[in-house]
C-alpha cells in the first residue's frame, strides 16, 4: 500500500501546493496517497486542482483526494500535517485591539503574551480533538503541528496523548542562515546547536569551520549599522544576554519586559528591521482581511497564469520528515517536544525545542544539557505562563487565565493587577463562543 499523508487545514493553499511537490520528489513517497481535508469547500476544490497539477506534470503515480470531513482524511493515515486556524480575523483580532486599548502594545501576537494566550485558548479544543481522532483512525501516525501558538498547542497534544506529534518552525533555520550570511559563511560551513522553547530558542553553540562564530557575529552588529538595524531587539538581547535567539525582533519584543513597556523605548527598538512598527499590528489585521476577501481572484489569476510552480524540491523540512519515517534517510531537525531531560535546567515535562532526529521510529530527541542560566530564566518565566494556559484550556478555568496574564512579561511590565483582571475579563466575553469548555468567563 502506498504512504498515506492527511493534510487537514488543506485550505492553506500555498503551503498545501509547496509541501506536496517536495513530498513527491522523494522515490519512496511518489506514489503516496495525499488527502487533503478542509471546512471550505472552495478552498478545498482550489488545492485539489493545485494539487493535480503537481501529480500531473511530475508525472507521478500519487493519488489526491479530498474530504470535508477531517475523520475521512485521517482514516489509515501514515503522517498528519496540521495547519488549521480557529476563528478568521473577525475573531482573533480582539487578541491585539483590546490589549491595545489597556496600554499592552502587542506586535504579531500569535505565539505567547496575552495575545498568544487566547489564541491557544481557542485552539488548544481542536487540537487535542485531532489527536483523539488520530487515536481512533491512525494510531501509528506521526503529526506534524505547524499552527500557532506552537509550544502551547504541542504540550497539549503530547500532555493529552499517545500520538507521536511534533512542532515545525522556520525560525531555527531561517536565523542560522541569517547569522551565517552576517558573516559571509557558506551555511553548509556553520554548525550549530540551538535548543529552547519555540521562537524563544537559543543557539548555544554557533561555529563555522568548528570555531566559535559568536566573536564575529557580534563585531558586525557592532560595526555595521544596517545589521543592528535589521533585528534591533534580538541585536540587542544578543549584546546583553551573549547567545542568540530564534524568531523575529517583532515577536521577540512581546516576549519579555524591556522593549515594547513605554512608547519611547518603542520608538527606539521597535521601529527599524522587517516592519515592526507600532502600527504593523493594524497592518498585520489589514493584510489578513484583504487575503480573506481576495484569495479566491489571486488564485483564479494562478491557474489562468499557467500555474507557475517549479517541480524543484524546496526547503520546508516535513517532507524529509515524512521521508524518514517512510524509510528513507535519518534526518535531522530541530522540533518541539517534551523535555525529558533534553535540557536539564528547565522543567521535565514541558514542550521544548531542540534537536530531533527522525528515521522509522518516529522522533528521537537528542539532550542537549543546560541552557545558559540567563537564557533559561527567560525561558523558564514563559514555560509558567504557558503551562497555566494550557492547564485553563483543558479545565475551562477562567481564574488560570488570568494568572497566566499576570505573570505574562509584557502585561505585568505594562499594567496593574487590577488592570489585567479587568483586560482578561473583557477578552474572556469577547471570545465567548469559542470557549465552550468555561462555564463561566467571569474572572
Amino acid at each position: 500500500m502506498s504512504f498515506k499523508i492527511a493534510f487537514i487545514g488543506a485550505g492553506s493553499l500555498g503551503f498545501t501546493r509547496g509541501l506536496v511537490r517536495d513530498i513527491l520528489t522523494f522515490p519512496a513517497l511518489r506514489d503516496a496517497t495525499i488527502s487533503l481535508m478542509d471546512i471550505d469547500k472552495d478552498r478545498l476544490e482550489f488545492a485539489r486542482r493545485a494539487c493535480e497539477i503537481i501529480v500531473e506534470r511530475g508525472n507521478y503515480p500519487a493519488r489526491i483526494e479530498t474530504s470535508l470531513i477531517r475523520k475521512e482524511a485521517l482514516d489509515n493515515a501514515d503522517a498528519v500535517l496540521c495547519t488549521i486556524l480557529s476563528g478568521g480575523v473577525d475573531v482573533w483580532q480582539h487578541d491585539i485591539l483590546i490589549p491595545k486599548k489597556y496600554g499592552v502594545d502587542t506586535n504579531v501576537g500569535d505565539t505567547r503574551g496575552i495575545s498568544g494566550i487566547f489564541r491557544a485558548l481557542r485552539t488548544i479544543p481542536v487540537m487535542v480533538d485531532i489527536c483523539k481522532d488520530m487515536e481512533r483512525y491512525c494510531p501509528d501516525a506521526i503529526l506534524l503541528n505547524y499552527t500557532n501558538p506552537m509550544a502551547m498547542l504541542c504540550r497539549a497534544m503530547q500532555r493529552t496523548s499517545a500520538i507521536r506529534a511534533t512542532g515545525l518552525c522556520h525560525s531555527v533555520q531561517g536565523t542560522a542562515g541569517m547569522l551565517a550570511k552576517w558573516i559571509g559563511a557558506p551555511m553548509d560551513e556553520v554548525t550549530y546547536v540551538c535548543a529552547g522553547i519555540n521562537h524563544q530558542a537559543w543557539y548555544i553553540d554557533y561555529l563555522w569551520k568548528g570555531r566559535d562564530a559568536n566573536p564575529l557575529i557580534r563585531n558586525a552588529i557592532v560595526r555595521r549599522r544596517k545589521i543592528y538595524n535589521a533585528e534591533q531587539v534580538r541585536n540587542e538581547m544578543f549584546l546583553h544576554l551573549g547567545y542568540y535567539v530564534t524568531e523575529s525582533s517583532g515577536h521577540n519584543s512581546e516576549y519579555n519586559w524591556w522593549f515594547r513597556k513605554r512608547p519611547d523605548l518603542i520608538e527606539k527598538y521597535c521601529t527599524t528591521g522587517t516592519n515592526w512598527n507600532p502600527g504593523h499590528y493594524a497592518y498585520i489585521l489589514d493584510r489578513y482581511r484583504e487575503r480573506e476577501r481576495d484569495w479566491k481572484r489571486d488564485l483564479r489569476k494562478w491557474f489562468k497564469d499557467g500555474a507557475p510552480l517549479s517541480l524543484e524540491r524546496g526547503q520546508e523540512y516535513a517532507a524529509s520528515i515524512i521521508n524518514a519515517y517512510a524509510g528513507g534517510e535519518p534526518f535531522e531537525f530541530n522540533g518541539n517536544v517534551a523535555n525529558r531531560g533534553a535540557i536539564s535546567n528547565l522543567p521535565d515535562a514541558v514542550c521544548v525545542e531542540v534537536p530531533v532526529l527522525a528515521n522509522r521510529r518516529g522522533f528521537n530527541t537528542i539532550c542537549v544539557g543546560q541552557l545558559p542560566p540567563q537564557c533559561a530564566i527567560l525561558n523558564q518565566v514563559n514555560i509558567a505562563v504557558e503551562e497555566m494556559t494550557v492547564e485553563a484550556a483543558l479545565t475551562g478555568d477562567p481564574e488560570l487565565v488570568l494568572h497566566a496574564a499576570l505573570y505574562d512579561p509584557l502585561c505585568a511590565a505594562v499594567l496593574s493587577m487590577a488592570e489585567i483582571r479587568k483586560m482578561v475579563a473583557e477578552m474572556l466575553r469577547k471570545n465567548k463562543r469559542w470557549l465552550p469548555l468555561f462555564k463561566s468567563v467571569k474572572v
